[in-house]
């Protein structure tokens, strides 16, 4: 099988480097070799490498940004992936992208299912939807993957911010009224490969860890397991201190219910999606063994 994977410099993409290596030839191009704003550098790439799969990891991630760089943001996360649909209809191949809980209105406690209206708060939210439609709506043969509050050992995320923070400060303030699921880029790859894997059917699947918290609760236990791992650390969760999300202001709106519903992705694949806790017990230990 010759893959051609999108974002490979990207947490999600840089481990579907490693799981998916297994399965076939891949070419995983980064920003420098492939200018993915472009259309024509893109079409001329996929013909160039004639892919049996296409992987798109690749993304305009910063969700603050998007607020005024809405071009660039509906390019990556809107024209992109309907442009591998279209060429992934031509060829009859499979697309295999990746959404997020952004695109639900954050209202509520209930844990979100693949059916549950949309009503994304911010641009990064509305031009991540407007690519779930394209290729939804494109006839392609389609693996959605709607993740949530991605973290891992590589690149700039909450775990390692954290750390960092919990090195040089006494007090911190963390919102403590947004919920979702802590999910682990690696989780992310491996599902993803059993579902190439397994052929599962074509749709859109909600993919996390299991459990729910708060940024705050995700807080403290990064310190609390990093401390139990022999970090020293001048923050605990003694002295974080929880707020609320208006007292923490930011340029575009965060969705307070990032709950995520996996039933449908558990049945289809017959597995049981480990709980966060766990999950980042193992990220924590490869990122403090790595550093």
């Amino acid at each position: 099988m010759n893959i051609v994977l999108l974002g490979k410099t990207g947490q999600v993409g840089f481990e579907l480097h490693r799981t998916l290596s297994p399965l076939g030839r891949i070419d995983a191009p980064s920003r420098s070799e492939l200018d993915l704003m472009s259309e024509l550098a893109v079409n001329d790439y996929l013909i160039s490498r004639k892919p049996d799969l296409i992987v798109n990891a690749a993304a305009w991630t910063a969700v603050d940004d998007a607020e005024e760089y809405q071009a660039e943001a509906q390019r990556l996360n809107a024209e992109l992936p309907a442009q591998l649909a279209l060429y992934a209809v031509d060829r009859n191949i499979r697309l295999v992208h990746y959404s997020t809980d952004y695109v639900y209105p954050g209202t509520g406690t209930l844990p979100w299912v693949e059916t549950s209206p949309t009503g994304p708060l911010s641009v990064y939210g509305k031009t991540k939807l407007a690519g779930d439609h394209a290729v939804e709506h494109s006839g392609a043969d389609y693996l959605i993957f709607r993740i949530c509050w991605v973290y891992s050992a590589r690149g700039n995320n909450f775990m390692k911010t954290m750390l960092r923070l919990a090195k040089s400060k006494t007090e911190l303030n963390i919102v403590a009224d947004q919920i979702g699921t802590p999910t682990p880029a690696r989780l992310i790859a491996q599902v993803s490969t059993l579902a190439v894997r397994d052929e599962l059917k074509c749709g859109i699947y909600q993919l996390a860890s299991k459990g729910e918290t708060s940024w705050y609760g995700f807080a403290t236990e990064i310190f609390n397991q990093a401390v139990q791992m022999g970090e020293t650390l001048l923050l605990t969760q003694d002295n974080a201190r929880s707020i609320n999300t208006l007292n923490y202001p930011t340029p575009a709106r965060r969705p307070a219910n990032s709950r995520m519903n996996v039933n449908k992705l558990e049945n289809a694949l017959n597995i049981e999606l480990p709980d966060w806790q766990s999950q980042l017990t193992i990220t924590l230990a490869e990122y403090l063994e790595k550093k």
